[in-house]
């Protein structure tokens, strides 16, 4: 059987950046998880982060997540690259810089949800129609948050994992972020294949699915965002960060070696249903899960929900995650004070 060129190159480089115990070593010295969560869109912003990262360190980070979604030069399905994407050259080197400075680089895929944003809809559902929970419906995607893959559409499964395949290859990667969050189109009366099914064995069903071949395959650590697992009434929190959809009770139908990364943007007054405290934390850690407690850039809740989730004393809170969404360039996110604000609380 004859292995593609790219194939064989991306493994060769995956085996020498996860050579040598390499994590191990980073376990060893990193107890606690810094990380911060960017999103990339093409070569430039991945050169900005390389010349970022010594004063990353300094701040004390030591895990950075990428995500990347479709800004990558796939080569199994070159139909869904984005428009400036990543080589397997500018991943390689993005890795190395990481590791050279004691960073775990972590990529992301964004899988199921977020298929689209605003009036962009993302390359997999916009070349093949075939995969999309709601095709030929909400034009320019009025009406709707964002567009959902169909977990049941034939070829999609084997589609997504050469997609995930290389990026993990490319990337040296030992761990992976699958994103799941804000999963609103779920089992629709637009797609023949899932209308009337329970949401929640869908959701789990397209986790397992993922956790099968990352974890069970691959052998990688998993991380997703937990929002979809949580109830929007019995926690309080609004329909972004919980759901009112009925995924809620998928928290119980997947693997429990999963990293939650569990998201609060804004003090606990802000929120609708006025909670009294951080309640998911207990929740996802009470069903098994390590938790990776997750601000934004609002200070204030950036130090109330580390400080919680540090008070627990709770041995599966991993430490502070702190997300930007285009708020702060790489250049200056060590100064940044949401960034340095939930680092001080761990």
């Amino acid at each position: 059987m004859r292995f593609p060129w790219w194939l064989v190159v991306a493994l060769v480089v995956s085996s020498g950046l996860r050579a040598a115990g390499w994590i191990d070593d980073w376990r060893a010295r990193n107890p606690v998880w810094r990380g911060a969560h960017l999103l990339v869109n093409g070569p430039g912003t991945a050169r900005e982060i390389e010349t970022a990262l010594p004063a990353l360190r300094d701040a004390g980070l030591n895990v950075l997540i990428v995500q990347i979604d479709y800004a990558f030069a796939f080569d199994s399905h070159p139909e869904v690259r984005g428009p400036s994407p990543l080589s397997k050259g500018d991943c390689r080197r993005l890795a190395e810089a990481c590791h050279a400075n004691g960073i775990r680089l972590i990529p992301q895929f964004s899988c199921l949800g977020h298929q689209s944003w605003s009036g962009t809809t993302h390359p997999l559902v916009t070349k093949h129609p075939e995969f999309d929970e709601t095709p030929g419906q909400y034009p320019g995607n009025k009406g709707i948050y964002c567009r959902t893959w169909c977990q049941r559409a034939p070829g999609r499964a084997a589609f997504v994992r050469d997609l995930l395949d290389e990026m993990v290859d490319a990337f040296g990667a030992d761990a992976f972020h699958v994103g799941m969050d804000e999963v609103f189109i779920l089992a629709s009366e637009h797609c023949e294949r899932c209308k009337g099914a329970d949401p929640a064995a869908l959701f789990a069903d397209s986790v397992v699915e993922l956790h099968e071949h990352l974890v069970g395959k691959r052998k990688l650590e998993m991380l997703m965002w937990s929002d979809r697992l949580l109830d929007a009434k019995a926690t309080g929190f609004g329909e972004w960060e919980a759901a009112k959809n009925g995924t809620a009770p998928a928290i119980d139908r997947i693997p429990k070696d999963i990293v939650q990364c569990d998201w609060h943007y804004e003090p606990l007054s802000k929120y609708p249903g006025k909670p009294t405290e951080y309640g998911s934390l207990r929740l996802l850690a009470s069903k098994g899960f390590r938790v990776w407690p997750s601000t934004w850039k609002n200070v204030d809740s950036a130090k109330a929900f580390t400080l919680e989730a540090r008070a627990l004393k709770e041995p599966r809170m991993l430490g502070p995650l702190v997300t930007t969404w285009g708020a702060v360039k790489p250049g200056v996110l060590a100064e940044w004070e949401p960034l340095r604000a939930a680092f001080a609380g761990w």
